[in-house]
């Protein structure tokens, strides 16, 4: 890790001021596997304290020995059951979608990122945001920027002092002098902003 933050801070003096500032670098990685996929679609567009309030509730009513949930008992609750949670209409079919997938988990480690993000978007209700969370946290690789996340947007857009939030575009052309560490430089910003992101 001193290897990355030692480019990073070289790499770009604001990010560089930016990690003086946030400090020690204490990503909280996850199991790559149903659970963690399944918290990431009940995250969306959630902030984190609603976000864990209601997986907290779907890890009580589906969880399986272990406290991981359990695709069947998901499947069991059916979207009458997973409603009453706190689950959108929507989110309830993502997660019965998702219980009915066979995606290779334990594969999932092997694969390069571009695999990873095109096996996991076949799942409706698995978007590239998903997947670069899922990279991130559950597959802790290093080098993963994602461009459509507003918490990256609005840090890039305050710490570099832009007239608007930046596009994805101009995103990749910033962090180009973080590769191969924009996972830890993104880890930085949402943390700079003090709101990291939930997977």
């Amino acid at each position: 890790m001193k290897k990355a933050l030692l480019h990073l801070q070289t790499a770009d003096p604001t990010l560089g001021a930016i990690i003086r500032q946030v400090g020690p670098y204490r990503i909280t990685y996850h199991a790559p596997d149903f659970t963690t996929l399944a918290r990431s679609i009940v995250s969306q567009q959630l902030s984190g304290k609603a976000a864990d309030t209601i997986f907290g509730r779907v890890l009580g009513a589906a969880a399986a020995r272990g406290g991981r949930l359990s695709p069947t008992r998901i499947a069991a609750l059916g979207v009458d059951g997973l409603r009453p949670l706190g689950l959108s209409q929507q989110k309830a079919n993502y997660l019965l979608n998702l219980a009915a997938q066979r995606i290779p988990y334990a594969r999932l480690p092997n694969l390069p990122d571009d695999e990873v993000i095109a096996t996991l978007t076949a799942v409706k209700g698995v978007g590239v945001w998903t997947a670069h969370m899922f990279l991130m946290f559950a597959l802790g690789r290093p080098d993963v920027l994602p461009t459509g996340d507003l918490g990256i947007r609005n840090a890039i857009h305050r710490a570099y002092e832009l007239p608007a939030p930046p596009t994805p575009s101009e995103i990749e052309s910033l962090a180009q002098p973080w590769r191969p560490y924009a996972s830890v430089a993104s880890w930085y910003l949402w943390r700079y902003l003090d709101g990291p992101a939930q997977l």
